[in-house]
């Protein structure tokens, strides 16, 4: 048994004259994932190809013909095919990565020849990219957020999100297989959507951690979905392309949110690690005597009140910043103006300029 694929033209046109019966499916919406095709001619049984029969195939569609379960051809290419039983399996793969393998280890279990008198069926597998599938963090997942990468402080918060994803069916005779099986009618995406959300929310916290070691805050993630993605399919790519024939194929992230708790604690963490920096402590400390020293102004006992608190603050910090900040090595002092020398055996004095004995 294999398919002849008809040619173009005036060719076709005959050859399709001469189909005994001929199996069609009209366009596949964005929810039908494989529908059994309909027959249309003259012979009776819809559950027999016979030899001649016809078989189209449209864009974003791949036919399998299935005996007893079993599949017997493959046509990913669009175009029309005649059914021609004395022919050896064949497969028109449009170029799907895997298939034709899948096909050639799937042709060791099934025996061929002779006339068909048997139950055979056509399906056609949706190809063409399933988008608008939402998906939302019904718990809050874990994402590391880097305070100062030169000093390894970090924390871990929560963030829930939001957004849709997209996938495709990229080895058909996986799907059917593992996934569809010999339906009746058809199949779905709602009968396979719940798990494959329930997988993907799983593999984001592994994915949300090679995002945070790229260095991507959590509320740039919108931003970064190319990212994101590529984390995604390095989770799941391999186990939804061998299990079932299915590739992620693009994320969008329409919100992230953080407990309030969370967003303090890192504005606070971060604030500290700015101030671990004695010159950044410092300009903080000016910044806010200046703040403190318009208040006192405006202090109700008196400016007076108001200017000793902001002397006894300053002198606190001032010692503070005296015990953060680095301490430089003396090589004695100068003569003429009496500063700390800080290289050793300097002939000039690099303040006063007067030469040293």
């Amino acid at each position: 048994m294999g398919l002849i694929k008809a040619l173009v033209g005036s060719v076709a046109g005959t050859l399709s004259d001469t189909w005994k019966d001929y199996f069609v499916c009209d366009s596949l919406d964005n929810d039908t994932l494989m529908v059994k095709g309909t027959k249309r001619g003259y012979s009776g049984s819809n559950e027999v190809i016979t030899n001649g029969s016809g078989i189209v195939v449209n864009e974003g569609q791949c036919a399998l013909v299935v005996e007893e379960g079993n599949i017997l051809e493959v046509a990913a290419e669009p175009g029309n095919y005649t059914f021609d039983s004395s022919m050896s399996p064949s497969i028109f793969d449009g170029g799907m990565e895997g298939l034709k393998n899948t096909f050639k280890d799937a042709l060791g279990r099934f025996t061929y020849g002779g006339d068909v008198n048997k139950s055979q069926r056509v399906y056609y597998v949706n190809t063409k990219e399933i988008m608008g599938n939402m998906y939302g963090t019904a718990t809050p997942i874990p994402f590391r957020v880097v305070i100062d990468k030169n000093r390894g402080v970090d924390a871990d918060i929560a963030v829930r999100c939001n957004g849709e994803y997209s996938f495709r069916i990229v080895n058909p005779l996986v799907f059917y297989q593992k996934v569809a099986g010999n339906r009746a009618n058809r199949f779905d995406k709602e009968e396979i959507l719940s798990l494959m959300k329930s997988e993907m929310l799983d593999a984001l916290n592994p994915a949300f951690a090679r995002i945070s070691e790229m260095g991507i805050r959590y509320s740039e993630l919108p931003s970064h979905t190319a990212e994101l993605k590529e984390a995604l399919t390095e989770v799941l790519g391999k186990k939804w392309e061998e299990e079932r024939g299915i590739a992620f194929q693009s994320i969008t992230v329409n919100s992230v949110t953080v407990p309030e708790a969370d967003a303090e604690r890192i504005k606070n963490a971060q604030f500290a690690a700015l101030n671990k920096d004695p010159e950044m402590a410092n300009a903080t400390l000016v910044s806010a005597t200046a703040d403190a020293m318009r208040d006192a102004a405006k202090n109700p006992n008196g400016p007076t009140a108001g200017f000793v608190g902001v002397n006894m603050a300053q002198n606190t910090a001032a010692g503070l910043y005296q015990q953060t900040a680095p301490t430089q090595e003396v090589y004695g002092y100068c003569p003429f103006c009496g500063k700390a020398l800080p290289v050793a055996g300097a002939k000039f004095c690099p303040f006063c300029g007067k030469e040293l004995a």
